[in-house]
């Protein structure tokens, strides 16, 4: 925004390709490839990512989860946080520039079609403050359909992503009158990302975000950012071709080139500031320069501010070594989790209110309830029993056959011999079978007079 003013700035970004743009070009390519197709991929029948509140069901590389797997998902959110905070930490505000959707589709596939449509800055900036001729009216029309297109594109992925590919298959190909909710969602999904990348940009992250809020609070003067080494650069001052006429001026040529080039329009020799998403495009630009004047890069790169002033090399702190602990702790316990986590989710009560009951020949019943969750992805068929073979299991109401990804209850008596009741609580040991082979073994209490 203008200083003083409530009217809104444009960005008008000057495009130049260097070493770095290039590696996130590559980057964003493998972002994109990914995003599009990984709610049509499949691991063991399972899609790589799905994120089904509706349902609440939720399968990560394959993998499902269910509500009774929340604190897998708090333990996997805490880790994730602390990660952010170490990498922010280290790396400042790097995952915004190179990483984050909100950067890579801006830059890597909006802004592109704006440079292939309107041309480069001066172009589109001279588009923008003419009147609406025959010429701007094609170019701009052409620009926003394409915008349109392409986030009708991102929103049947992004809601393949939350009801699944399948169920986005069945919204485009079935008649709307079926699925006039998911069309719905699809054109909302659609107008938001639209209005996100034609009006919102670089707000998103300048302004909306609270990801680059924190960094001011997390940076410190060992953390690695985008910055200007003013120790080398300053004081500035244009080239002259007079010889020996830069003895007395640092390298920096203040050519502009550096706030040219910025999404954020910012000027980076005023330091690290919030708006800066550390998407290097003032390094790549400047190093051009430096290398046309035949001075040595990197007058803006990657620096600490104690590699500034003090010319320290790259350190790993204790900070930065205590959160790398915290997060060697927190996925080594997240990982025992997932991986000693069973594929049925056993729940087994005794009801609640009742007394113990006499049986004939010679036996104590108690009455339980069981709820059996299927987690996998086709049906199994589930019995119970007790590991002692003189305990009997009666049926009331039978488990049987648990359809894929679904859940079942049943009831029944657990009877045991009245000789074998030694206290007023017996721990019973009840296994359930599936295909004849025990899967797991659940232990309830079972409650009987004293001999």
């Amino acid at each position: 925004m203008d200083v003083g003013s409530d009217r809104r700035k444009w960005m008008y970004p000057l495009l130049r390709k260097g070493p770095l743009y290039k590696w996130r070009n590559w980057l964003s390519y493998v972002y994109l490839l990914l995003f599009f197709s990984s709610p049509f991929l499949r691991i063991n029948g399972q899609p790589v990512l799905l994120l089904n509140f509706i349902d609440r069901q939720f399968v990560i590389l394959g993998q499902v989860f269910w509500p009774q797997d929340i604190f897998l998902f708090m333990l996997a959110s805490i880790a994730f946080i602390v990660c952010i905070v170490l990498f922010t930490i280290a790396f400042g505000r790097i995952f915004c520039g190179w990483i984050c959707p909100q950067t890579i589709f801006m830059e890597m596939v909006f802004r592109k079609v704006e440079f292939w449509i309107e041309g480069d800055a001066k172009n589109r900036k001279k588009l923008d403050a003419a009147p609406w001729d025959r010429e701007k009216v094609i170019k701009k029309t052409s620009k926003h359909i394409i915008f349109v297109v392409i986030s009708f594109f991102i929103a049947n992925t992004f809601l393949a992503y939350i009801i699944g590919s399948d169920s986005l298959i069945k919204i485009i190909t079935e008649p709307i009158a079926q699925h006039w909710v998911g069309l719905l969602s699809i054109w909302v999904f659609t107008a938001v990302f639209y209005l996100v990348y034609s009006q919102v940009r670089e707000l998103v992250c300048t302004v909306i975000c609270p990801y680059g809020r924190l960094q001011g609070v997390l940076i410190d003067e060992h953390t690695l950012v985008v910055a200007y080494d003013d120790m080398r650069g300053e004081p500035r001052g244009k080239l002259s071709r007079h010889e020996n006429s830069l003895e007395s001026k640092g390298d920096c040529v203040d050519c502009g080139l550096c706030v040219d080039v910025c999404p954020t329009g910012i000027d980076i020799r005023k330091g690290t500031q919030l708006e800066c998403i550390n998407c290097t495009a003032c390094i790549d630009v400047c190093n051009q320069v430096m290398d046309k004047i035949h001075k040595p890069a990197n007058l803006i790169g990657f620096f600490s501010e104690n590699m500034i002033r003090e010319k320290e090399k790259p350190t790993f702190t204790g900070r930065m070594m205590g959160y790398s602990v915290v997060i060697l702790i927190l996925v080594a316990v997240l990982s025992y989790f997932i991986i000693s986590r069973s594929d049925l989710d056993v729940t087994i009560m005794r009801s609640a209110g009742m007394l113990y009951q006499e049986q004939p020949d010679g036996y104590i019943s108690n009455m339980y309830n069981v709820e059996v969750i299927n987690k996998t992805d086709h049906p199994k068929n589930i019995t119970l029993t007790a590991d002692d073979p003189a305990i009997k299991i009666k049926y009331i109401q039978k488990p049987g056959t648990i359809a894929k990804e679904g859940s079942v209850k049943a009831m029944f008596f657990v009877l045991i011999p009245l000789k074998n009741i030694r206290t007023a609580k017996t721990v019973v040991n009840v296994q359930v079978v599936v295909d004849k082979r025990i899967v797991k073994t659940v232990s309830t209490t079972f409650v009987g007079p004293i001999n």
